[in-house]
């Protein structure tokens, strides 16, 4: 019945609907860690709203769960397949529909790739402020679905902060708009920032009006190398309390910069042993930028203003810090926040822990936010038993930033990997609310099923 039922969407949308084994395997997972490893039943690229549409009334009669996706970017396993489930690819709804840059806006499509609408509007002047380290390939609906952070958060907010109104598909097939095209709107309870970072449970966005910002004149970028990670997270703190607001504050611990050194033939932990990126933006970019750079020297940090190639490099290079898979290693990336003022205590907590299970440890930060990406790995060749012990260093180091008043996940969404944590940080009733808000948009339940909240 079902594959009849798969047969019946094939013929309506010719060309759309794929059962090649390769496709199925392609589309089954995100990049992050697999628990349930499951394949799609078929993969259906849409191209129109009409065509998303059609899917999910074709689901909702058929009872089929429905796991949509970009560019499958995301490493909390929100994108990963459900057994029995079709895969819906948003990919190929990749217009720019509207530019208006006089009132500061973008109408996209959701496979729009957010360094293509950068480069568009730049052209006016404008940017879209929100810069995840995948920029250069994911998408703004996927960016969307799960409210995206990335380097400029610090100064520009994440993704939610950016968003002013969407189109949606709910599960039974039916649009709806939310929102508003101005910067101001309160009418009603604001389903747009619902929307925004729901990984796809409540509904497909099939259509999304974003904020632009102003794309700064000038910009500096600061190199602040200290002696170790507790140093330079003070002069986080420091710049804070100057009220000087950079775009970017990045923090690089030692065994990052040794790993970098490694990859990209740099000499980063030559130079310190952890790294405080600064950049700041706009028409007094030169003044913060100095006034930074009086504070970090006078914590004892060795900063030079880096000519603009060598700057983008040092940003560039953040941006893939996380590192590629290694096949002899188990490793896993977190994404935990704190408050800014904890980030000394939680990193030593971290290494003490590291220590304790025997796992390594290393560590970046969205410094100015609090939010950090600790990296744990063990050797494949210890066996099982290192798998079990790196199983219970990220318990524990999710349990530590709790107990700092952080939470469970900054900016990579719960997905799969993170809801046996969510029950940690929130309350029974709040868990039970998600559960019952879930069902009135979805009260079949095939909106990507088993992920984001704990039914």
């Amino acid at each position: 019945m079902f594959h009849e039922g798969l047969g019946e969407l094939a013929k309506a949308l010719p060309g759309r609907v794929s059962t090649d084994p390769e496709d199925l395997v392609r589309y089954s997972r995100d990049k992050g860690p697999v628990l349930e490893p499951a394949l799609p039943v078929g993969v259906i690229r849409a191209r129109t709203v009409e065509d998303v549409q059609a899917v999910l009334q074709w689901a909702t009669r058929h009872g089929v769960p429905v796991v949509s996706r970009g560019a499958g970017s995301g490493v909390s396993g929100g994108a990963h397949a459900t057994e029995g489930c079709v895969v819906l690819s948003l990919e190929l709804m990749d217009r720019i529909l509207k530019v208006d840059a006089d009132d500061e806006t973008a109408v996209v499509e959701p496979g729009v790739i957010n360094a293509d609408l950068n480069t568009a509007v730049a052209q006016y002047g404008l940017m879209y402020a929100p810069d995840p380290a995948s920029y250069r390939w994911s998408t703004i609906g996927g960016n969307v679905a799960t409210n995206a952070g990335g380097l400029r958060c610090a100064k520009y907010g994440v993704t939610r902060d950016s968003v002013l109104a969407l189109k949606v598909v709910l599960a039974d097939g039916t649009l709806i708009s939310t929102g508003h095209g101005t910067f101001k709107g309160v009418a009603g309870y604001d389903l747009t920032a619902l929307m925004t970072g729901s990984e796809g449970t409540l509904g497909v966005v099939v259509e999304i009006t974003v904020r632009l910002r102003y794309l700064p004149q000038e910009v500096h970028t600061l190199a602040a190398f200290f002696d170790d990670f507790p140093r330079a997270a003070a002069g986080v703190l420091a710049i804070g309390r100057a009220r000087v607001q950079p775009s970017i504050l990045e923090l690089l611990d030692g065994r990052t910069l040794e790993a970098l050194d490694h990859v990209h033939g740099s000499d980063l932990r030559r130079r310190g042993g952890s790294l405080l990126l600064v950049r700041t933006d706009g028409y007094g970019a030169a003044a913060e930028a100095e006034a930074i750079r009086r504070v970090l020297v006078g914590l004892g940090a060795d900063v030079g203003e880096e000519g603009s190639e060598e700057a983008e490099r040092l940003v560039e290079l953040r941006r893939h810090s996380r590192g590629d898979d290694v096949d002899d290693l188990f490793r896993v990336g977190e994404d935990v926040a704190v408050p800014k003022s904890r980030l000394v205590d939680y990193v030593q907590a971290l290494e003490a822990m590291a220590e304790q299970y025997a796992v390594q440890l290393k560590v970046v930060a969205h410094a100015g936010d609090g939010n950090l990406h600790p990296t744990f790995w063990v050797a494949r060749s210890e066996g099982p038993q290192a798998q079990a012990r790196l199983d219970e260093a990220l318990d524990e180091s999710v349990r530590l930033a709790l107990e700092f008043g952080g939470t469970i996940t900054g900016e990579h969404g719960v997905g799969q990997y993170k809801r046996r944590w969510l029950a940690w940080e929130q309350q029974p009733a709040v868990l039970d609310l998600q559960a019952r808000i879930k069902d009135v948009f979805d009260p079949l339940g095939i909106l990507n099923p088993g992920k984001a909240i704990v039914a």
